[in-house]
């Protein structure tokens, strides 16, 4: 009887083997899908959309293109991650850390337009696709007039952005100031060495019309005198003479020029001058 026995084991053995093999295998879990970006539309008299989104997956949030985020309100900050970059832009990025969490976002735009969204975590439905990229637009005409209207919030980044560049412009500024003023200062202190009083004429005849003094410095000549009619003034080259520009004020005559020959005249009074032949 013994044989039977140690025969009815062993096959009792293999089906055990056999419904070992053929129970079944541990699911495996579901993974999250992507959707094609979408548009919504936010006003401020309708319930906010829902946006849904995934478990650890990251969903991007775009104002219209006229906007920038001027600052973001959440009603759950602990399990949800809400980014705005580093610098001042349309763009916030989204992202759950808690499983069929639910939270509200709101927006404010750089243009005073506020954005309310319902945001709700998807891995636990049948549908397994979240929402990747949301496109932003207004549905209210007063928030629609915004975009095309200044931006009324400035962002911090912004902000001290054009406060340094002020800052960099007023100390540039400052700094052309001082080099004019050192200039202007060092022009001061040089410039009675850059005068020369090098003219002759007849004196008795220059007493007449009134002239005093002649002199120039590197750009220009000087005629100074007491006159009791403005006399013309000639410059004279190779013996011909001629009318020549110049600006007068308070008996003073400006050249701006080098003269080396010429004469002032008042009907027939004439008082020639030249430049010292050492001089020139």
């Amino acid at each position: 009887m013994k044989p039977p026995i140690l025969i009815f084991v062993a096959c009792g053995l293999a089906l055990t083997t056999v419904a070992s093999a053929s129970s079944p295998t541990t699911p495996e879990p579901k993974h999250l899908q992507p959707n094609a970006p979408r548009t919504i539309t936010v006003s401020e008299a309708d319930t906010p959309p829902v946006v849904r989104v995934g478990l650890l997956q990251s969903t991007l949030i775009l104002l219209p293109a006229e906007e920038k985020v001027a600052n973001v309100f959440a009603g759950d900050t602990v399990d949800w991650v809400f980014d705005g970059g580093h610098v001042a832009s349309r763009f916030i990025s989204i992202k759950p850390k808690l499983a069929n969490s639910t939270t509200d976002v709101h927006i404010v735009s750089d243009h005073g337009n506020e954005y309310t969204l319902q945001l709700r975590e998807i891995s636990g439905d049948e549908d397994l696709h979240f929402d990747s990229k949301i496109f932003i637009t207004p549905g209210d005409k007063a928030a629609k007039d915004r975009l095309v209207e200044m931006p009324v919030f400035v962002p911090v980044a912004e902000l001290d952005k054009v406060k340094q560049e002020a800052a960099a412009a007023k100390a540039a500024e400052a700094a052309t100031l001082k080099a004019e003023q050192t200039k202007e200062e060092s022009y001061r202190s040089q410039y009675p060495g850059s005068l020369h009083f090098d003219y002759t004429w007849d004196k008795s005849k220059g007493k007449g019309l009134g002239l005093q003094a002649i002199w120039r410095d590197d750009k220009f000549t000087y005629l100074r005198g007491q006159f009791q009619e403005t006399p013309a003034l000639y410059e004279v080259k190779d013996k011909k003479p001629s009318l020549i520009n110049f600006d007068f004020a308070n008996g003073l005559y400006t050249v701006p020029k080098e003269l080396d020959n010429g004469y002032l005249a008042i009907g027939k009074q004439k008082v020639e001058f030249h430049r010292t032949q050492e001089a020139r």
